[in-house]
Parts: C-alpha cells; sequence; structure tokens
C-alpha cells in the first residue's frame, strides 16, 4: 500500500517545484520553484504549519487550509481534487480504508459495447484495467480480454509490452499521460494492494514511468485524440470521448471516432468488414 502521509508531502513538494516565483525571484536560486515560507504566506499559514504538511507530521488539514493551497500552488481542477484525495486518505477516511471490490462489468454493457460495430469501445475501471471491450478496440489496441487478469491494465501494456511503443504514434504523450491518471487513482486508493504492486512493478521495469511518477502529476482526459501505426491498417487518428458509467464507481467507458469522410474512417470500417468476416465464417 501507499504510504498517505508521504504521498501528500511529496505531491506538495513536487507542485511547490513547478511554480515560478513573482518579479526577478530575487537573488539566484539553487532548486526551482516556491520555497516553502513563500507557499505559507501565500496560503495564509505559518512556515512552521506548512513545513509539517510537507513532512507528514500534520493529519488533518481543514478544507479552507486545502483550498488555500490549491490556489498558493496554482493546482487545475484535477490537481486540486487530488489534494484533498490525499488529505482525506491521510485522515483515515472509511471510504478509502475500504476493501476494493472486483469490478466487473454488467451484461447490458458488453452487449451495448459489441452493438458499436464501427467504433472500437471498452470500459476502464481502476487501475486503467480493461474490463470490457469490442472486437475493433481489440484489434486497434491488443486484446485484454485474452490476458491473464493482472495483466489487463492500459498502462501495464504501455510500459511493459513492446508493441504498445509500436501502436501509438505519440507514445511519450500517451505514457505520461496515463501515468498522471494512474496518480488520480492512487489518491482516491491508496490503501489499495494491487494498485501498488503495479506501481513497484512499473517502477522497477522502466524508467521513464519512474521519472514520471515522482514529479506527481495528476491527469484526467475525458476527450482527444490518439494517433495509432495499426500493423494492418498503418497510421490512423481517432477522436474519443470517455464517459462515466451510472451505477458503477470507477467504470469509464472509452468510444473512439473518426472524421467522416476521412482515411481512418474509410480503414476502420474495412476493418470493422473483415472482422465481421471472420465471424461469419467461423459460425458457418
Amino acid at each position: 500500500m501507499l504510504d498517505s502521509n508521504t504521498e501528500l508531502g511529496e505531491f506538495l513538494r513536487a507542485r511547490r517545484a513547478l511554480v515560478s516565483p513573482g518579479g526577478d525571484g530575487g537573488p539566484r536560486r539553487r532548486v526551482p520553484g516556491l520555497r516553502r515560507e513563500e507557499v505559507a504566506v501565500l496560503a495564509g499559514v505559518s512556515t512552521d504549519y506548512y513545513t509539517r504538511l510537507e513532512q507528514g507530521r500534520h493529519k488533518r488539514p481543514s478544507e479552507s487550509v486545502l483550498a488555500a493551497l490549491a490556489r498558493a500552488l496554482q493546482l487545475d481542477e484535477t490537481a486540486t481534487g487530488h489534494l484533498f484525495d490525499l488529505a482525506r486518505s491521510v485522515s483515515g477516511s472509511a471510504q478509502h480504508r475500504a476493501a476494493n471490490k472486483i469490478q466487473r462489468v454488467r451484461p447490458s454493457l458488453h452487449k451495448l459495447l459489441d452493438s458499436f460495430t464501427e467504433h472500437p469501445a471498452f470500459i476502464r475501471g481502476r487501475r486503467t484495467e480493461v474490463l470490457g471491450m469490442n472486437r475493433l478496440a481489440a484489434s486497434l489496441l491488443t486484446d485484454f480480454l485474452a490476458k491473464p487478469v493482472r495483466h489487463r491494465s492500459l498502462i501495464r501494456w504501455v510500459f511493459m509490452d513492446p508493441e504498445a511503443k509500436q501502436r501509438y504514434a505519440d507514445w511519450e504523450q500517451v505514457a505520461s499521460s496515463m501515468v498522471g491518471t494512474l496518480r488520480l487513482d492512487a489518491g482516491r486508493r491508496p490503501h489499495d494492494p494491487l494498485l501498488a504492486q503495479l506501481v513497484g512493478e512499473l517502477s522497477m521495469n522502466s524508467t521513464q514511468f519512474r521519472t514520471w511518477w515522482a514529479d506527481h502529476r495528476v491527469v484526467e482526459r475525458r476527450d482527444g485524440v490518439k494517433r495509432f501505426n495499426h500493423p494492418e491498417l498503418g497510421f490512423l487518428e481517432v477522436n474519443y470521448e470517455a464517459l462515466d458509467v451510472a451505477g458503477e464507481q470507477d467504470q469509464t467507458m472509452f468510444i473512439y471516432t473518426t472524421q467522416p469522410g476521412s482515411e481512418s474512417e474509410a480503414k476502420l470500417r474495412a476493418l470493422s468488414a473483415s472482422l465481421l468476416a471472420d465471424t461469419q465464417s467461423k459460425h458457418n
């Protein structure tokens, strides 16, 4: 499990280092970002109080203090939410100490995924695990459901499988973003032993993961563009939308679409037709 006290202090230190001092910053600094006393002044707390927060010696910061720190550290909405999650875990919230239940996708959602015959779609759960996907998504990415349960996380595939580096045209951007997403998950569920195991495995096997994990950036993507190099289709570009699954905690459906009339649209349609023909031939 991740140490909540340590996580909060490291997050504050990492984000403090990203904030440029106002004006000329005074004398040349040996380390980047704001000093502790400068954050304390901006947040309206004593330097001793803020120092104890960074050192994990104060376990119950109030919401008003957290909001002031978020402003001082120039956190966006996602990073502010992460700060509050970390503080709640430090204070011993029962919500964060609850055992993690096994996540499953409702049968009706599996049918919904399969109904998207021209759009890759999948459902992602905690730890970036793929809980369900249609055949187009399996062909565009990889068939996660054919892997052992512990090997079904997107981020594990991205860092541990050389195929992923070939599939993503913008691998570094995708991979660093996923690290930020896993950071959010860690803030919400720091007592998840499977998440801690995943972080440990990735840290041991990837220098890039260790570097990005250490900077404590958090990312929550709701829409955007992905670019792929498919072994059969070649290059294609898709737009994605991420939709929370109603009635299910920590489940997000991702749907990929293409620009009408684009070459990528034609390629996905060809792939869909090929998969359909393959299915029909197996049933004959």
